[in-house]
């Protein structure tokens, strides 16, 4: 696994073009976090003592969203940024119960980070950066860390399983991102060259939907499924 350091996620100007532009360059973002939302007060709402846990959790927005509808969350998130976890704590710097722990999933996946049981583990935009080797291995993680009707749930990209699919969901893509810039009258930018800025980059290691869909079952979570899909971007998950 290459090291957090090595990562652009570890260089803060890397993290800062990231929160400018994840508005436009998120397909859907607000229905995702409007879906999160959803599924959360419909599966774990009702459970007492709601513990979570975010990996990977950039600026806080995730848990910022769920503490929105249930501000007595007892939340975690844990990120190898030392910028985003800095974000993250001024976004949440209102709310109690949240902790932070800077960690990379190396540390996680060598199992340096001790972790309680959680009622729901969350993810965006993180797990992508590990090969289908280590997506096994952070999964059981998350499966041995999650309490009996738990849930885990991962906002993420994937890869497309054929080149003709690849292509057309990459187009819709361009067009997702020319429209957020037209609607917010955006001009030029360095929105024209991001879809291959992500394919180029080595850090991003997607693979099939379906793979990680069979892998969550095969581990044993339970109710497993696709909850949304727009190209390349989706959200999946399952119940222990």
């Amino acid at each position: 696994m290459t090291e957090f350091n090595d990562l652009q996620w570890a260089k803060p100007e890397y993290t800062q073009e990231y929160r400018d532009s994840a508005d436009v360059f998120i397909v859907e973002r607000k229905r995702l976090l409007e879906i999160l939302k959803s599924f959360y007060k419909h599966f774990v709402g009702n459970k007492p003592n709601r513990n979570i846990l975010d990996l990977g959790c950039g600026d806080g927005i995730v848990i910022g969203e769920l503490l929105k509808i249930d501000n007595s969350i007892q939340a975690t998130l844990i990120d190898g940024s030392e910028d985003m976890l800095s974000r993250a704590k001024d976004r949440l710097k209102d709310f109690r119960n949240v902790h932070f722990i800077r960690a990379s999933f190396q540390e996680l996946l060598n199992k340096n980070t001790p972790l309680q049981n959680y009622d729901f583990i969350v993810s965006s935009l993180a797990i992508h950066h590990l090969t289908m080797e280590e997506k096994t291995v952070l999964f059981k993680t998350t499966y041995s860390h999650l309490k009996v009707d738990g849930y885990f749930l991962n906002i993420d990209v994937v890869l497309a399983p054929s080149d003709a699919l690849e292509q057309w969901y990459l187009l819709l893509w361009k067009q997702w991102i020319d429209e957020r810039k037209s609607f917010l009258g955006i001009e030029g930018g360095h929105y024209e060259d991001i879809i291959w800025k992500y394919k180029d980059n080595t850090d991003n290691k997607p693979d099939i939907l379906a793979a990680q869909l069979n892998l969550l079952q095969a581990i044993g979570f339970k109710d497993v499924d696709c909850f949304y899909k727009y190209g390349i971007f989706t959200m999946y998950g399952g119940k222990k």
